[in-house]
């Protein structure tokens, strides 16, 4: 193992392991199976660090996550739905104005809703398919650029704009659908 490959790890790729792994949860469904994912993602990224280029180390990472974890789902969960035509919808005005981080300071009771709606919002994401929600996630949690994540995911820049916006969309929908219930 040679130390050179072992620091340039350390340097470029450890600050990037929270991303990576937060990316791969979103992607599993689970904190176990995204720990699995992570530790090949890891050995991935240290078996390739002679080939690496550190023009941008994060995309690079990300998508030896994304890759990963497709390969992961492919091999564990053969029958997951990865079609993007299925929509389903969420909080347009709650992502866009940046989450629960640009909201002021809240009261006890807010706190309570805004968990609530966290964790719908949460769920809702879930239940996307995975081909918009690693857009989604990666867009809106990891704040890539449309070229960023359409370098991770090896798609155009209008397929990157296209998912996320019936990412959105579908998500809206099921915000509709909830007020319609309350």
């Amino acid at each position: 193992m040679s130390e050179d490959r072992r620091a340039k790890f350390d340097r470029l790729v450890l600050p990037r392991l929270g991303d990576g792994f937060r990316l791969a949860r979103w992607l599993t469904g689970n904190q176990a199976d995204a720990e699995d994912v992570m530790q090949e993602a890891s050995l991935r990224a240290f078996l390739a660090m002679d080939r690496l280029v550190e023009d941008n180390v994060r995309a690079w990472f990300m998508t030896i996550v994304r890759n990963t974890c497709y390969s992961w789902l492919g091999k564990n969960r053969p029958g997951i739905n990865l079609s993007v035509d299925e929509l389903m919808p969420k909080d347009r005005d709650f992502m866009e104005r940046g989450g629960l981080a640009a909201e002021p300071v809240p009261s006890s009771e807010e706190t309570l809703i805004a968990k609530g709606r966290a964790a719908w919002l949460a769920e809702a994401i879930d239940r996307l398919p995975v081909a918009m929600k690693e857009v989604l996630v990666l867009r809106d949690y990891h704040d890539l650029s449309y070229r960023e994540i359409a370098d991770v995911i090896a798609v155009p820049v209008g397929t990157v704009m296209s998912r996320l916006a019936r990412a959105r969309q579908s998500l809206l929908q099921q915000i509709d659908l909830a007020d319609d219930e309350t």
